[in-house]
Formats: C-alpha cells, sequence, structure tokens
C-alpha cells in the first residue's frame, strides 16, 4: 500500500457564503480516509467585499491583475482561511507538523472560458507563511493552458469516492454538485469518467430571496415550498444557449441573472428558480452516454427539499439520495476534494482530464507555496 499523505483542503465556492475545511488522508489515488470537517460562515459586511470583487475583477484582462481594491479583499480573503485553519487545527487537535499539504481553492472572481481566463483570489504563500505548512494554490490555471475549461476539478475525486460504492459496482453513478452553479460528475460502469457545469445551483436562488425578503438564501426550501412554478418564466431561462448548444461549457456566476422583478412574487419565483436548478441537471445528462442508476447530491442545494423532489421527479429511473445516504459530507465534498488534489498535484498526477474539462490530454496543475 502506498504511503498517505495529511492533508487539508479549503473550499469558498461560488455561493460566497462562507470556508468549508476538510481533512484527508489520502496516497491521490484510490484510498481516501475522510478526516473532519468543519464550516466558517462569512459576516454579511464580508460577503458584500466578495461581491465588490465581482465587479472589480470584471475588467481584468490578465489574471495576475488586482484593480482596485482587489489586493486588499485576496489579503483578508487569505487571512480569514488562515484562522479557519489554525482554528480547525486547534478544535481537532491537529499538529501543524502532522499536515503535508493544505489545498487552496482561493474565490473565484471571474471565469471566462472561451477566453481561456480564469481568477480566483488567494494568496499563497501568504496562506503558507501564515500557517506553517505547505500549500498547493491555483489549479485551475494549467489546465487553461493546454486547452481546458479550468472546470470542473472536483470529477477525479468523484471517482475515486464512487470506486467505494460496492452495491453500484459496475454500474453507471452519478455525482451531482448544487453550489452556487451546478456541475456534475458522471462515472460509467466501466469507470470512465464524464463531467461538466450543468447550469444554476443555489445563486439566483440566493440572489432573488435576498433581493426580494432580505434574507441569504430559502433555508430548506421553505419559501419556494409555498409557490408556483411560473412556467414562462422556467421556458426562458431554459432557452438560454447553454442548454440548447451541443458543447458543454463550464459556466461563471454571473452567466446567468436572477429574475426581474416583475416577473414573479417572491414564492413563485423561488419555486421556479429551485425547478431551473432540477431541469437544468436534467437538460445537461442529456449529454452523457447513459443513464445514471445512482444521483449522489452533494452541496448546499440537498437541503433544499423543493430542488430534492423535483430531482427525484426529473430523474425518475434512478435512486436520488443526498450524500449522508453513503456516508459522505455533502458540504464538504468539496474541501475534501481540494485536499485530494493537492496531494495529486504534489506528486504530478493529473487533475483534469480530456473527458472533464476538455482539455487536450490529461494534466496535472496547481503552485506549491
Amino acid at each position: 500500500m502506498k504511503p498517505l499523505e495529511t492533508a487539508i483542503g479549503l473550499m469558498s465556492g461560488t455561493s460566497m457564503d462562507g470556508i468549508d475545511v476538510a481533512l484527508v488522508k489520502t496516497d491521490g489515488e484510490s484510498v481516501v480516509d475522510r478526516g473532519p470537517a468543519m464550516g466558517f460562515d462569512y459576516d454579511p459586511g464580508f460577503r458584500r467585499a466578495l461581491a465588490e470583487a465581482l465587479e472589480l475583477a470584471k475588467g481584468i484582462r490578465n489574471r495576475t491583475e488586482r484593480p482596485g481594491k482587489l489586493a486588499e479583499i485576496e489579503r483578508e480573503l487569505t487571512l480569514r482561511h488562515a484562522v479557519c485553519v489554525k482554528t480547525f487545527m486547534e478544535r481537532f487537535k491537529i499538529a501543524p507538523e502532522t499536515v503535508d499539504v493544505i489545498g487552496f481553492h482561493g474565490q473565484t472572481v471571474l471565469h471566462r472560458p472561451l477566453e481561456a481566463l480564469t481568477v480566483q483570489i488567494g494568496d499563497g504563500p501568504l496562506l503558507a507563511r501564515e500557517t506553517g505548512i505547505r500549500v498547493v494554490y491555483d489549479m485551475r490555471a494549467n489546465d487553461m493552458v493546454h486547452g481546458g475549461q479550468g472546470a470542473p476539478l472536483v470529477p477525479v475525486y468523484h471517482a475515486a469516492l464512487a470506486a467505494g460504492l460496492e452495491a453500484y459496482a459496475g454500474r453507471p453513478v452519478m455525482f451531482v454538485n448544487i453550489g452556487g452553479i451546478s456541475n456534475l460528475t458522471f462515472i460509467g460502469g466501466d469507470g470512465e469518467i464524464q463531467a461538466y457545469d450543468s447550469g444554476p445551483g443555489n445563486t439566483l436562488i440566493d440572489q432573488w430571496v435576498e433581493r426580494q425578503a432580505g434574507i441569504p438564501f430559502d433555508q430548506g426550501g421553505a419559501i419556494a415550498s409555498e409557490g408556483g412554478v411560473v412556467g414562462t418564466l422556467l421556458a426562458r431561462y431554459l432557452d438560454h444557449p447553454f442548454f440548447t448548444s451541443e458543447v458543454r461549457i463550464s459556466l461563471d456566476r454571473n452567466d446567468f441573472s436572477p429574475p426581474a422583478l416583475d416577473e414573479a412574487g417572491l414564492h413563485d419565483g423561488a419555486r421556479t428558480l429551485a425547478r431551473l436548478t432540477a431541469e437544468a441537471i436534467g437538460r445537461s445528462a442529456r449529454h452523457l452516454r447513459a443513464a445514471p442508476d445512482l444521483v449522489v447530491v452533494c452541496g448546499g442545494g440537498r437541503l433544499n427539499r423543493v430542488i430534492m423532489a423535483d430531482l427525484a421527479e426529473v430523474f425518475s429511473t434512478a435512486l436520488v439520495e443526498p450524500a449522508e445516504r453513503f456516508g459522505f459530507n455533502g458540504d464538504s465534498m468539496e474541501a475534501e476534494a481540494w485536499a485530494y488534489l493537492a496531494v495529486r498535484a504534489k506528486k504530478g498526477l493529473p487533475l483534469t482530464f480530456p473527458g472533464t474539462t476538455g482539455v487536450a490530454q490529461a494534466v496535472t496543475g496547481g503552485v506549491v507555496a
């Protein structure tokens, strides 16, 4: 058996609601020993700062640019990650010298795959200095250099987890991550991986209820459960070129906008956007080479009972279950993946593949600090 490395993964996703921290011990290949995980919410002030970062980043043409206050926001983001790492290690009595590497995603502020441009703010060397632990960061860029879209990167980790689902050995399994943007990973019965972004996840719902009701998200789908689907609004979204094109592309948070205020009321808008999340995954699954027998749902969207019921309807021939049904942690899976990817990056193993990002050939990535 190959020696295992201890890695901490850090994820601040497109929902911009906080930082997930997770520890795994892994060989970066088939062995994954999942450890503790913890979530840290952003305060409203810093969420506003991240929203400002998205606006500041819109004019970036070179991924090293940090216009206006973006450098200041990047530094604060990094220091917040350092505090989370230290708090996490103290909470679970983890000595820094026992951790081999930190996988640091940072915060995506711009993603334009058709321009081969992706920007994740996050200062890897600063995080390494603050924690005293080696950091692997900027894991998307090398994929784009080699013709990929820079996303998704999690599929190779999903494949490692799927290998442990003995009841589904040799059967097609799909992992769906419903974060701000949804993405899916399909592992065929022969182990072949297909993966891509599948459409809006929680972002539109979050933006809608924050604008309409002043709350950050629709907890459990409570608001959506009291509304009805506005058919014309749903149809307008599903007519977007992303769904009608035969070419799969990775998405930026700003590729879809929330409805206009006169298109729906609070409850009907939330209900329609929840249905959109499920329909988007279903539409995107048409590009798979087979239908899944099992759909494992992770990310914040799995906690929205309306989305989950809609998914079960869309994938009526498959078993649709939250990640916890199989002993996984649906909140920390992406953070775990970044820990796993950091170990792969250290070893020079591929992070992305033609079937995941469209890269010409399997490539590694990441920068070590």
